[in-house]
């Protein structure tokens, strides 16, 4: 919440959202690096590379 009291006097509602959106990412990410479930430099590097080759999209 001190991310959201940093915010200056006057902002839009998509500022708001945008900050919450990033806040929960970022608690989400701690959670689950919490719990072990993350990736290695090399299995990162190796779903980066696929995902440019497929032009950037995610194929399900």
């Amino acid at each position: 919440m001190n991310s959201l009291r940093d915010l200056p006097e006057t902002f839009t509602l998509d500022e708001v959202m945008e900050r919450m959106y990033v806040l929960n990412k970022i608690e989400t990410a701690k959670e689950k690096s919490r719990l072990g479930k993350t990736y290695s430099t090399t299995e990162a590097k190796k779903m980066l590379s696929k995902w440019s080759k497929s032009g950037g999209t995610k194929k399900r």
